[in-house]
């Protein structure tokens, strides 16, 4: 190698972001959450209605962690009795994005296995 060649600095992932789909991917319900926000259920108890196993303690971490990753805003309403809903920030659809390119790479892997093992 020339003395001119420049080397490419060695990659490294990015620790926030890949932290971020860890922890949801570990959450086995922040999927579920996403696919009731964008049916347009924002509130917690109805959340917790509409899935079956879903329980309020469960739903109350996911939401707590992907409030914390910026993913999911809280808004809290000044009525009696209390109303809070929760929406996807700019953030969180960017994130999502990603969540589903990885979901839909995973489908193309489980499509290619399937090809190259027919049993």
């Amino acid at each position: 190698m020339n003395s001119n060649d420049k080397k490419m600095p060695r990659r490294v992932a990015p620790a926030r972001s890949a932290h971020m789909v860890e922890a949801i991917f570990g959450c086995k319900w922040s999927l579920t959450v996403y696919q009731l926000l964008k049916n347009g259920t924002k509130r917690p108890g109805e959340m917790v209605r509409s899935v079956d196993g879903l329980t309020t303690k469960v739903l109350n971490d996911c939401l707590r962690r992907n409030l914390e990753f910026g993913i999911l805003e809280r808004k809290a309403f000044n009525e009696v009795p209390p109303r809070v809903e929760y929406a996807v920030t700019p953030m969180g659809e960017k994130f999502i994005q990603v969540l589903d390119a990885l979901e839909a790479l995973q489908d193309e892997i489980n499509a290619s296995s399937a090809e190259a093992d027919p049993r």
